[in-house]
């Protein structure tokens, strides 16, 4: 007599796999999905309906500081395993294959999992998928559409810090004539970075991006309405490339700034002092991609952010203002530079009142 398991729901795979993850236990995880899959969960649903918010809930959990890095990387890790594990499930079968497409993460980034859930999902539904994972460098992308005469590339980015490359990316696939879907966080909620850089097509999911796929995107020399360099005709004042130069000595000026002016760092430890210099980077670098993209949004959402990220580690949010103000002072003959900072500093006064001054470390 066959035995018929009926399907846990969704609420409940989550919060097992979500209990399985935090707690890593990556054989507890792997049964819960494969039991789901046993039971009639369709594969699409639990990869999209439970893998992806609990991977999500992990990154939230992370940003609250309810999770070590090292604990949100171990999650992670155990997420990537268990989709290996569903995709050689016998429930894991593909449609009838109905096209080829290269799905990597732009050069630098490391963050594969939306792309390899896009991998799956576009199996599922027919497409011969070559998945290449985190970071490919683009001339070894290119050099593979070459090799595979790929219908479509979808490229991954969720770091706003990566647009660039990601434009040389969507630009070099073009040119060999290789239409390009663009996801993930990087490009914005509604997609205005994908757009800004000229790719074919952009979708929110991996739902969106399957029927965008199926849909057709039509190859770069045929397709009409993709924006062209005039979109970034602010790169002429030369913004971007002088402050990306400059990053180290930017960063080794606002620390010293902030060691002259709040004796508070003379008490510092050594893991404090190089947490705050890197705050320091990630605040230049930042301020280097809102230059290329020429948008203040960019800058003052990446301020919210760190401000959200450093309160709950209970370090004071204000403390961000020494480094905006020392970074404003050694940028203000740039216009553009200049702007961002200023708005940076009216959304953080906006969010957190000043009452400390002293610069903090994030760890």
């Amino acid at each position: 007599m066959t035995t018929t398991v009926e399907a846990p729901g969704l609420d409940t795979l989550r919060s097992d796999l979500w209990t399985a993850v935090t707690g890593r236990d990556e054989y507890r995880a792997a049964d819960i999905v494969l039991r789901a899959l046993d039971a009639g969960t369709p594969a699409e649903s639990v990869l999209l309906d439970v893998i992806a918010p609990v991977q999500a809930r992990v990154g939230h959990a992370w940003q609250a500081d309810r999770l070590t890095v090292a604990q949100e990387h171990a999650a992670t890790a155990i997420a990537e395993r268990v989709i290996a594990a569903l995709a050689h499930h016998p429930a894991h079968r593909p449609a009838p294959y109905g096209g080829r497409i290269t799905v990597a993460c732009v050069d630098q980034e490391w963050h594969a999992l939306p792309a390899r859930l896009l991998a799956e999902v576009l199996t599922l539904r027919g497409w011969r998928v070559d998945f290449l994972g985190a970071q490919v460098p683009t001339p070894h992308l290119v050099t593979h559409l070459h090799n595979t005469g790929a219908d479509a590339v979808a490229l991954s980015s969720s770091i706003a810090t990566r647009l660039p490359t990601a434009h040389t990316a969507i630009t070099a696939c073009q040119a060999v004539g290789v239409p390009v879907l663009a996801g993930g966080a990087a490009f914005g909620p509604d997609g205005r970075y994908a757009r800004l850089l000229g790719a074919d097509a952009w979708a929110p999911d991996a739902r969106a991006a399957a029927r965008r796929l199926a849909d057709g995107i039509l190859p770069p020399d045929l397709a009409v309405g993709r924006p062209v360099e005039e979109g970034l005709a602010h790169l002429t004042d030369q913004e971007y490339t002088l402050v990306v130069r400059a990053r180290a000595r930017l960063v080794r000026v606002v620390l010293a700034d902030l060691e002259r002016n709040h004796p508070a760092m003379a008490t510092y430890s050594a893991p404090q002092r190089e947490r705050t210099a890197e705050d320091i980077a990630h605040i230049v670098e930042f301020l280097g991609v809102a230059l290329y993209t020429d948008s203040d949004d960019l800058f003052t959402d990446f301020i919210r952010w760190t401000a959200a990220v450093l309160t709950a580690r209970k370090v004071p949010a204000a403390s961000l203002r020494p480094a905006l103000d020392a970074l404003g002072a050694e940028l203000k003959d740039f216009p553009r530079a200049t702007r961002m900072l200023d708005r940076g500093r009216l959304h953080l006064d906006e969010a957190v009142p000043i009452t400390d001054q002293t610069p903090g470390a994030s760890a």
